[in-house]
C-alpha cells in the first residue's frame, strides 16, 4: 500500500511540471493566432477574414499586438502550429473536436443550399426535398451533407470536391460557387460561413440553410476557439471575452455575411 502510494506521488508531482511547461507557453506580449493563410473568406495572410477581425477585436482587448502563424488547413496543422508552441489560439474550431480544449462557443452556424436567385431550385430548404432530382449538385466529399444526400438517393447526382486541400493552390468553395453560377451544379451544399460571406457579396446567388434535416448527420455546429489541452487559464481568459464581447463578435460576423443560428440549430439567431 506505501508503495502504490508513493507511485502515486511520484506521478503527479511529474505531470504537474508538465502542465505548468503547456501554460508557460502562451506568450502574454503577443495574441498569438494558428491560420491558414488562404481560408477565405474566414482567415486569409491579408486580413481581410472575419477571423482576422475577431482576433484584431481580442488582442485590441488584450492590450497586445496580433502575430499569426501560417499553416494549411489540414492534416497536421495542429500538431505542427498550435501543439508546437508557435502559437496559442484557432480563432474557429468546431465544438467537441479531441485535437484542442474548446472555450464556448461563440457562434453557431449551418450548412446550406446555395443556387441561383431565379433557379427552380431556389424554395428548396432540405435535401430530401423531391425536386433535387435529377440535379447535378456540389458538395465536399466526406463532410455531413453528402452523407443525407445520399440518404436520400442523390448519390449519383452528386458533384464531389475533396475536404483538405491546399486552399493557396485550390478553391473547392469558389469552383461551386462558380459552377452553380454558370449552370453547370443546380446547386452546392457549403458550409454556410465559407458560403455565406461569398454568396453575399455576388446579386446571382442566395443562401438557404439547412433548418429542416431530421435525419441523419446533423447540419449545423458550435464554434469555439482551440487552445491546448491543459490551458485552463488561458481557456478561462478567452471565455470571458467571449462573454464580454458576444455583441462585438456577433457584429463582425453578420457583416461578413456569417449565417447566425440559435444554439440549437433550429432558426436564425434574432
Amino acid at each position: 500500500m506505501r508503495r502504490a502510494l508513493t507511485l502515486a506521488v511520484l506521478a503527479t508531482c511529474a505531470v504537474l511540471p508538465a502542465l505548468a511547461q503547456v501554460a508557460d507557453l502562451r506568450s502574454k506580449t503577443e495574441f498569438r493566432v494558428c491560420a491558414d493563410p488562404a481560408a477565405v473568406p474566414m482567415s486569409s495572410q491579408d486580413g481581410k477574414g472575419f477571423e482576422n477581425r475577431i482576433a484584431q477585436l481580442f488582442a485590441e482587448k488584450l492590450g497586445v499586438p496580433v502575430a499569426y502563424t501560417w499553416f494549411p488547413q489540414g492534416p497536421g496543422f495542429i500538431r505542427k502550429t498550435l501543439r508546437a508552441g508557435l502559437c496559442d489560439v484557432v480563432i474557429g474550431y468546431a465544438q467537441g473536436d479531441e485535437m484542442v480544449q474548446n472555450t464556448n462557443h461563440y457562434y453557431t452556424s449551418a450548412y446550406g443550399i446555395v443556387t441561383r436567385k431565379d433557379s427552380p431550385l431556389a424554395s428548396v430548404e432540405a435535401l430530401d426535398d423531391p425536386a433535387l432530382g435529377g440535379h447535378p449538385i456540389g458538395v465536399v466529399a466526406g463532410t455531413p451533407p453528402a452523407s443525407n444526400l445520399a440518404r436520400a438517393g442523390l448519390a449519383k447526382n452528386m458533384r464531389g470536391w475533396d475536404l483538405f486541400v491546399d486552399r493557396r493552390v485550390e478553391d473547392p468553395v469558389g469552383d461551386m460557387l462558380a459552377q452553380v453560377k454558370s449552370g453547370e451544379l443546380a446547386a452546392a451544399v457549403i458550409w454556410g460561413p465559407l458560403a455565406g460571406p461569398l454568396v453575399k457579396q455576388d446579386p446571382e446567388l442566395q443562401f438557404t440553410p439547412l433548418l429542416k434535416e431530421s435525419d441523419g448527420p446533423r447540419m449545423f455546429y458550435r464554434i469555439t476557439m482551440g487552445v491546448r489541452l491543459g490551458e485552463q487559464e488561458w481557456k478561462r481568459e478567452l471565455n470571458s471575452l467571449i462573454r464580454r464581447h458576444q455583441d462585438e463578435i456577433d457584429a463582425i460576423l453578420r457583416d461578413a455575411g456569417v449565417p447566425l443560428l440559435d444554439d440549437y440549430g433550429k432558426a436564425l439567431k434574432q
